[in-house]
């Protein structure tokens, strides 16, 4: 699966975004214990809010550096479904992201 990455602004966005939307899935593990053991929601909904944005973010620059870097469609399967696990998509920047 090693392909050779044209590195380009939207490579390195997605990047960015990947990494982002990791942390912010994380941040989760801190907010959910806050609005139902401390009765807090105000950090789960901004945190809920940004990831929204993030996973959205994620999945469109996903599509585009696919398109970009004349990637199959099961690297774009990988990359979708690691936004959907915790630290997938960490994984995912080191794994594919980065330039060797």
């Amino acid at each position: 699966m090693d392909t050779i990455l044209k590195e380009t602004k939207t490579l390195k966005t997605f990047r960015w975004i990947a990494i982002a939307e990791g942390i912010s899935y994380l941040a989760f593990f801190i907010t959910m214990p806050l609005k139902y053991m401390m009765e807090m929601p105000l950090p789960n909904k901004i945190v809920g809010m940004a990831h929204g944005i993030l996973f959205l973010a994620y999945v469109l620059f996903a599509y585009l550096v696919t398109e970009e870097q004349k990637w199959s469609m099961k690297r774009f399967a990988i990359l979708f479904i690691a936004s959907l696990l915790p630290f997938a998509t960490f994984y995912i920047e080191k794994k594919y992201l980065r330039a060797n």
